[in-house]
């Protein structure tokens, strides 16, 4: 067993509002550094002279550590604890920041992409142990409407990184050169102007490092409420492979991180195309930040709303609207098409945490394992923008986007499957 829930008569009945508020800081924290990568593709793909496929290597290496850390993650969770484990993420992080500055002296982007694996190896570890335990901090019955709440400061920070990483990374870097011109320096003089150009990206992330390891010590010295745990009687006969509810869970996990991901990912591209925004790539990151703004705002509202509405419905609502809104970006373009894909951020914004929460729900001890797979579900993030950069360089970036409306429409399918579902198991 990874990590057993409360048994249902222990659960709190008051959620512990200054752990809540320690814990939201966890959140902002993954949520900037996770929203970086969308500066990082653009900067990276014009140092490296990189193809949509090749850039999406960075959300491939990024999110494929979700899947490859998820049950290790558990396993820590299970020896050490939810807080112990929180400053072991926080640290592990702090050590990925750090190995930006020499990948970025080499310059080597398969360094860069060593960084992003160790950076997000410890971005796990904290979100198998914080989003459990926002679960579980408070009454059950207000799960959902808790991590909602913990996931708007998470889109506070995915809202304030495009900004920074525009200043301090995009408008650090000398004015890039076009394609033809790179490709015609000789060895040395390539070598030479992608050491400039990453130069950028050092200070802020060395920066950054500092900040994780100045959290990780706040969060050590922070007196957290030690969850106790009920211990299951006898034989545990019953297996999370025969939830249902939980593996068509984890199926939209997979595709809603992987839709919002590779919409964040290739929104500077395709808003720097001529016939969408016509914009230079620094003032067209600038804009990501209405997209990660528009989804925190969804969740403090949505935090609200899930009080009185039902997940299912709501889940379903916003579903519907962000594949109608991707649709019309798709077949419309200029400032049409850049505000209907920007407007998607506001109706992604209660996806995860309504997902998660009735994936678990009815779970009881298998809690633990069954958070374990939705985090691997996670790998969604890496997938999905490498097939879309992949159709971006076959049929081009504007149609490509089709992969995240049948992304959409899988999770109106399992918001619908789950609405009529008595119990933790769904119906064959």
């Amino acid at each position: 067993m990874v990590i057993a829930a409360p048994a249902q008569s222990d659960a709190p009945q008051t959620t512990d509002v200054r752990a809540m508020s320690m814990v939201s800081t966890l959140f902002f924290a993954w949520g900037f550094l996770t929203c970086l990568n969308d500066i990082l593709i653009p900067h990276l793909k014009n140092i490296f002279d990189l193809n949509y496929a090749e850039a999406m290597l960075v959300q491939f290496a990024f999110f494929s550590s979700y899947f490859v850390f998820s049950m290790p993650s558990g396993k820590i969770v299970e020896w050490i604890g939810y807080k112990r484990s929180m400053v072991t993420g926080l640290l592990t992080m702090a050590t990925g920041a750090l190995l930006f500055v020499p990948a970025a002296s080499i310059p080597s982007f398969p360094l860069f992409l060593s960084a992003l694996i160790v950076l997000a190896a410890g971005m796990t570890v904290l979100q198998t142990s914080a989003n459990p335990y926002v679960a579980i901090l408070g009454p059950p019955r207000t799960a959902s409407s808790r991590l909602n709440l913990t996931q708007a400061f998470n889109s506070l920070g995915t809202t304030v990184a495009p900004w920074f990483g525009s200043w301090f990374i995009l408008s650090a870097a000398i004015a890039p050169v076009g394609v033809e011109v790179m490709r015609a320096m000789n060895g040395d003089q390539l070598h030479a102007w992608r050491i400039q150009q990453a130069a950028s990206v050092k200070l802020p992330y060395a920066g950054l490092s500092v900040a994780l390891i100045a959290l990780a010590v706040a969060v050590g010295l922070f007196r957290l409420p030690v969850i106790e745990y009920a211990e299951a009687h006898g034989q545990v006969t019953d297996s999370i492979w025969r939830h249902r509810r939980l593996l068509l869970g984890a199926v939209a996990i997979f595709v809603y991180v992987g839709a919002e991901v590779a919409i964040g990912s290739m929104m500077t591209n395709y808003f720097n195309q001529k016939e969408i925004g016509n914009l230079p790539l620094q003032d067209a990151a600038r804009y990501l930040q209405y997209y990660w703004g528009g989804a925190m705002v969804g969740r403090f509202v949505g935090s609200a709303l899930l009080r009185s509405l039902r997940t299912q419905r709501l889940l379903a609502f916003n579903a519907a609207a962000a594949a109608v809104l991707v649709t019309v970006s798709m077949l419309t373009f200029g400032h049409t098409a850049m505000w209907s894909l920007l407007l998607v951020g506001l109706f992604n914004s209660i996806m995860f945490p309504g997902i998660f929460t009735l994936a678990i729900d009815g779970l009881g001890p298998l809690t633990g394992k069954g958070s374990g797979l939705l985090v691997a579900a996670i790998v969604g993030g890496a997938v999905v923008p490498e097939l879309q950069g992949v159709l971006a360089d076959h049929i081009g970036i504007h149609h490509a986007f089709l992969l995240p409306v049948l992304c959409y429409g899988y999770i109106i399918f399992y918001a619908v499957r789950v609405t009529g579902s008595k119990d933790g198991r769904t119906s064959a």
